[in-house]
């Protein structure tokens, strides 16, 4: 396991070199940025004119930001600040961007982590029960609600939540931020609505995975022993069935708590949460590289270790499972 791990730890470092330049380069062929927006946006723009130096305002605040140089002078400078730990500074507000990162990380955790345990709480119990009683009514209700959740747009349903009780019983979701450390209970009121929407989109994917994997687990040789043996049908669900049933759903929790954390943009727009989804929409719009690619960065890694974790944890599902 320990060689496993080591490879899986140093395969990491060339996948993040190959993420960073593509992120750097492709960034620097988007039409427009930082600066055409500081300009327009400034009294200076207004009017074409040189500084005592002879630069226009342009080209003054290019070189104060360094986008005068070389890209390849730009990319030298900014990987050797990331071997360091730094992900560098934004353009508008000169703050560094991994402070910036961390300090918005909680919320998007906090949401997606919630989120996540909404969808296992409604599938788990949900896909064993549909499991089994395959092709019955009860069957084909609980699949007709997973397809259901799986379709319905979480930005809709959470634009739905906020408009019309507020229009219909003059009451709206908290949107002011508040911190988990002033207030539990507010903080955690304040993210059950939104944890609900996302988890039921997540549900919808779980629910059929595990009812699935209930069938096709049902039908191995150790569960007909189990059930000739005489064994409870709860002792053979839980011991012998659930658990070898969840690899597959462990594989799809880590695959969605990176893409919930990082991709839940519109309804942490839509309940004003400060989250690295709306953090990085609103680098986006400002067109601020360093924030921009050090969020997806961030995100990577952040990919990488999740799957690392969750190829360990098929060793403690499945005993048949080993890693060289």
């Amino acid at each position: 396991m320990r060689p496993y791990i080591i490879r899986r730890l140093l395969l990491i470092i060339p996948t993040l070199v190959i993420a960073s330049t593509l992120c750097f380069a492709i960034l620097r062929f988007i039409p427009g940025d930082a600066v055409d927006l500081m300009v327009n946006m400034s009294s200076r723009g207004m009017h074409a004119g040189t500084d005592e130096a002879g630069l226009t305002p342009h080209q003054a605040i290019r070189r104060a930001l360094g986008l005068d140089l070389p890209i390849h002078v730009q990319y030298g400078r900014w990987i050797t600040g990331l071997l360091k730990g730094d992900l560098g500074k934004s353009l508008w507000s000169g703050e560094s961007v991994l402070e910036l990162v961390l300090e918005k990380l909680p919320i998007s955790l906090e949401v997606g982590l919630m989120a996540i345990v909404v969808s296992l709480f409604i599938a788990i119990p949900v896909g064993i029960v549909s499991g089994m009683r395959p092709e019955s009514g009860l069957d084909y209700i609980l699949r007709s609600i997973s397809i259901f959740f799986i379709c319905i747009p979480s930005f809709w349903l959470g634009t739905i939540v906020v408009v019309f009780p507020a229009k219909w019983w003059y009451w709206s979701p908290r949107t002011t931020w508040i911190s988990f450390f002033e207030d539990p209970i507010e903080n955690l009121v304040m993210f059950i609505i939104p944890a609900i929407i996302l988890g039921m989109w997540l549900s919808g994917m779980t629910m059929r995975l595990v009812r699935n994997m209930m069938l096709e687990v049902l039908r191995k040789d150790y569960v007909r022993t189990a059930w000739s043996k005489g064994l409870r049908e709860k002792i053979i669900i839980l011991r012998h069935v659930l658990k070898n049933s969840l690899i597959p759903v462990i594989t799809m929790i880590g695959l969605q708590l990176p893409v919930v954390i990082g991709g839940a943009i519109v309804v942490e727009y839509i309940f004003n949460l400060p989250g690295l989804g709306s953090f990085l929409v609103e680098a986006i719009n400002y067109r601020d590289y360093p924030v921009i690619t050090g969020v997806n960065i961030f995100l990577c890694s952040f990919v990488l270790l999740i799957n690392l974790v969750v190829d360990i944890s098929y060793a403690w599902l499945d005993p048949r499972i080993r890693y060289s």
